[in-house]
């Protein structure tokens, strides 16, 4: 099996770190843009990227993964108009980090672990229950194969197993 990204950061223990009112410093969220595309087209397919696995995205990765399912989208489809993406996931929770030096003479200017709180270095949206929508796409009949492939490329961006899931929008008319 393959090393997955995000190796340091993907399981959670506790409580959320949410109360940004009482944190100061927490970098912005990478991620710009949650929908992209056209919202009221009229489309044939629904396709979600669902995790299969409990964990944290980083709000580095859910960026990565929206920008190359929009960029393959775009060139394979022609236009943004053709589809509409949607990243269902908001990096909430803050990450801490305890910085440690590592080079010589660090031991004078370091305390180890003695009040080992850390200092915010960036946010992670928690999947708490396995079949969450991550991202969710919805095209036209004749672009359904490339959103497939756009959201296969997008899943290895994450650091959870994911799978898609193709749900038709319309019923098939019975003649």
């Amino acid at each position: 099996m393959p090393l997955r990204p995000g190796r340091c950061y993907r399981h959670f223990s506790g409580p959320a770190y949410t109360r940004k009112e009482y944190i100061p410093g927490i970098p912005q969220p990478k991620i710009s843009k949650f929908t992209s595309g056209n919202p009221n087209g009229d489309y044939d397919y629904e396709l979600r990227l669902i995790n299969t696995e409990i964990g944290q995205i980083r709000h580095n990765a859910l960026e990565a993964a929206r920008v190359i399912t929009l960029k393959t989208l775009s060139k394979k489809t022609g236009s943004e108009t053709s589809f509409f993406m949607w990243v269902l996931k908001y990096p909430h929770h803050v990450l801490r980090e305890n910085k440690m030096m590592a080079f010589a003479g660090a031991d004078r200017l370091q305390d180890g672990m003695r009040l080992s709180f850390g200092t915010p270095i960036g946010t992670a949206a928690r999947v708490q229950k396995l079949g969450e929508t991550i991202i969710l796409v919805r095209v036209k009949k004749e672009h359904l194969q490339f959103a497939k492939e756009a959201l296969e490329v997008a899943s290895k961006k994450l650091p959870l197993d994911t799978r898609i899931e193709v749900i038709p929008l319309k019923q098939a008319s019975v003649s």
